[in-house]
């Protein structure tokens, strides 16, 4: 049986893969724009650091021309959406380094959201790198899914072994195929909660792998907020965890923003600092114009990745959608 494995985010990177993919109907006319030059603002950021491919429909490309500029690799798709970290391909490499982009069958978060185009972006931006195609039954989105590259996963149960995209899936089977396309020995699992977000708690704003061994998870304070409570449980089973070889792990806390700033104030605006992107050399990570807690952040970020550039940005319009930086990307490990 071919064994694949799914090397760490920090790792180095060919390129990092976006799509230029928001539209009116989901988006509204009045946020729209300011979604768009968001989006561009993290693709120029990561720019500075690594290529970056965008896919774009065609009616928009002056318009994503015009606000990424012109070291962005445009190629037009069409595209319900703008979260490739989703639909896109997750990739892997094989025994013998070859890469692949495995198609986890997108079906928008439980049929929440239209995704004809977007379940079509993986096996898109797969045969635009060049990589083989892997094809599986299991229902998965990258930001559902957090791994360390060296046999580790953490995993929400509300998301990966929700009726709405595994139905009768068990913990033991999801845990075979993983360890099949991903080369995953054990996964940590939490809860996350379901229905409360289009996403029903993906792994990537809870818990992420700063390199092996140390873990880095988000914190609400908020008693109100719907994840006050799960991010608590979170934090005593991951305080509790240990890897693959038995060694408990290292977890590093950032605190979510006490405040945001007051235009954004909704029930399904994103605000946390653990939807942060790796790229080459650098930190992609957000601001929300909290200043203690922003920069509590910043500082945090800097200690655990010290050979990195941190990188703040207002994405309030991206949040405003539900989403982040890391919801916007997917890297592809470099050959």
């Amino acid at each position: 049986m071919q064994r694949y494995r799914m090397p760490e985010e920090g790792s180095p990177h060919q390129r990092t893969w976006m799509a230029f993919g928001a539209g009116e109907q989901v988006w509204t006319a009045d946020l729209l724009p300011l979604a768009q030059r968001a989006l561009a603002d993290i693709a120029r950021a990561i720019a500075r650091f690594e290529p970056v491919s965008m896919l774009v429909r065609p009616a928009e490309l002056a318009v994503a021309r015009a606000l990424v500029g012109p070291d962005i690799s445009l190629y037009e798709a069409p595209l319900d959406d703008l979260w490739l970290r989703d639909c896109g391909p997750v990739f892997v490499v094989d025994e013998s380094g070859a890469q692949a982009g495995i198609d986890f069958n997108f079906n928008g978060w439980g049929d929440k959201q239209e995704h004809t185009e977007d379940s079509l972006a993986a096996s898109f931006v797969t045969a635009r790198a060049g990589a083989e195609a892997v094809h599986t039954e299991l229902v998965l989105e990258g930001g559902g899914i957090e791994v360390d590259g060296a046999g580790l996963a953490i995993i929400t149960e509300s998301c990966v072994l929700n009726d709405n995209r595994n139905p009768g899936w068990t913990r033991p089977e999801v845990e075979q195929e993983l360890e099949r396309l991903l080369g995953i020995e054990k996964i940590i699992w939490l809860p996350g909660v379901a229905g409360r977000d289009i996403t029903d708690g993906h792994t990537d704003f809870y818990a992420r792998f700063a390199r092996p061994g140390v873990v880095v998870a988000g914190l609400e304070n908020d008693p109100d907020a719907f994840d006050y409570e799960v991010t608590r449980t979170h934090q005593e089973i991951l305080q509790e965890a240990t890897d693959q070889h038995g060694r408990p792990l290292h977890l590093e806390i950032i605190e979510g923003p006490d405040t945001i700033r007051s235009e954004w104030v909704d029930a399904d605006f994103a605000a946390g600092y653990i939807n942060f992107y790796l790229c080459n050399g650098g930190v992609i990570a957000p601001q929300f114009g909290d200043a203690p807690r922003d920069t509590a952040a910043a500082n945090t970020l800097r200690r655990l990745f010290p050979d990195r550039e941190v990188v703040q940005l207002n994405i309030d319009a991206i949040a405003a959608g539900g989403g982040g930086i890391h919801c916007t990307t997917q890297q592809e490990p470099a050959a």
